[in-house]
């Protein structure tokens, strides 16, 4: 989550692209004397985002961005490390299983792949946009998503055990269509992030406005609307935030009416909390035109809300419900 939060305020500070080169090892030491941070701040002046948006800022203020990069970046690095050292004393112990063992590797491989991921997203605006694609910083926050989700199902497997009697019914079958739904409105929310489609129409409950604002399919060819243009990129993510929260309502609604109770219940009523503190958030952030200290609040319930649609899904699966 802390991983998120830090990507997130790095986003928000505009800070991803201050350091122009991927080096895994060299790159785990920040510049140390002012010859080193010159270095660094020439090849920043080389990139279009310093020549077209922060053309003559100070020292001072390439540090700033810089350190929120090289933290995120280093922050990284100590997940790795949370999971391997660990992971090897298991292992050497005889503690992992051949059963447990594959997940794990898997959750690793996801965890390398995401670093390569935010190279790949880095590099889109280094040398001919100012900002890095939309499309890019979507696939890079999904995947720290799916490596959270499947780390928290780990987790949860260890704390709470794996009963035989496990599998899908009706209601885990809805929780699951919500944990994947969670996770597609975060990558909506990726995609008005990664346009900045949140700063242009701050009205609420209308848009522009109107309920459905004219011009949301103007952009040729049609598909470039749901992507490239600020105006259908914010409605499509205003009109599944409700969607979304009826379909939520709905599931707790018939969790709590089938006389299922203990932790079922319990997580059922904290998922419609979570939603709904995120939908105030969520409007609190576009009404003042997207504040960092909101704008990292709101991603922050976003991992949140996906934490308790998990944990809820996996109690629902355990009991076979």
């Amino acid at each position: 989550m802390l991983m998120v939060l830090v990507g997130g305020l790095t986003r928000l500070t505009d800070s991803g692209l201050s350091i122009t080169e991927w080096a895994p090892i060299r790159g785990a030491l920040p510049p140390f004397t002012q010859a080193d941070w010159l270095a660094e701040f020439e090849k920043y002046k080389q990139i279009p985002e310093y020549q077209l948006v922060n053309l003559g800022m100070s020292m001072a203020e390439f540090k700033f961005i810089y350190w929120w990069e090289w933290g995120h970046r280093f922050l990284g690095r100590i997940v790795g490390l949370v999971f391997f050292i660990p992971f090897v004393v298991f292992l050497v112990q005889k503690k992992i299983n051949r059963r447990q063992l594959p997940p794990l590797l898997g959750l690793f491989a996801l965890g390398g792949l995401q670093g390569f991921m935010g190279w790949y997203m880095v590099a889109s605006g280094l040398t001919e946009r100012v900002d890095v694609s939309q499309y890019r910083l979507a696939m890079h926050l999904g995947l720290a998503l799916i490596i959270f989700a499947a780390a928290l199902w780990l987790a949860l497997n260890y704390w709470r055990g794996t009963a035989q009697n496990a599998g899908i019914g009706k209601h885990s079958a809805i929780a699951a269509i919500i944990v994947v739904a969670v996770l597609m409105q975060s990558l909506l929310g990726a995609l008005v992030a990664g346009i900045n489609a949140g700063k242009t129409y701050t009205d609420w409950p209308l848009m522009d406005g109107d309920f459905i604002p004219s011009g949301l399919f103007d952009m040729q060819p049609f598909w470039l609307n749901f992507f490239e243009s600020h105006l259908t990129v914010q409605f499509d993510h205003r009109m599944v935030a409700y969607a979304l929260t009826g379909f939520i309502g709905w599931h707790i609604h018939s969790v709590l009416r089938s006389g299922t109770g203990g932790a079922a219940a319990l997580s059922a009523k904290w998922l419609g909390g979570a939603m709904l503190l995120q939908i105030v958030l969520g409007i609190s952030a576009l009404m003042l035109a997207v504040p960092i200290s909101l704008g990292a609040a709101h991603q922050l319930g976003a991992v949140a809300l996906l934490a308790i649609a998990v944990t809820h899904l996996h109690i629902l699966y355990k009991q076979a419900l």
